[in-house]
């Protein structure tokens, strides 16, 4: 099976997570998805770089969706949520990914 990027991982945690809580209007369950896919991207992030990177890429991780809010007021949620996902999977891919 091939193996899917953390990079790819997280940025699917940030804009999955969004979109469901949008679309089905069930916040925790949009949280859920961030979570999972969040956890899951730092497992990957552990296993590939160590604990430092790992840590730095999680707090990165919660730091944009943290973020997302107050960047949507100004730029509109959707491109608030694509733009912290683009610079989440832009970071793990220059710790994590470029290196496999």
């Amino acid at each position: 099976m091939a193996k899917i990027p953390a990079a790819a991982v997280a940025a699917t945690g940030l804009v999955g997570g969004y979109a469901v809580a949008r679309f089905t209007k069930k916040r925790p369950l949009g949280g859920a998805v961030l979570a999972v896919a969040g956890a899951a991207a730092a497992q990957q992030w552990r296993r590939q770089a160590g604990g430092k990177a790992a840590a730095a890429l999680s707090a990165a991780y919660v730091a944009g969706f943290a973020g997302s809010h107050p960047l949507a007021k100004k730029v509109g949620a959707w491109p608030a949520v694509f733009g912290v996902a683009g610079s989440v999977a832009l970071a793990s891919w220059v710790v994590v990914d470029r290196r496999g």
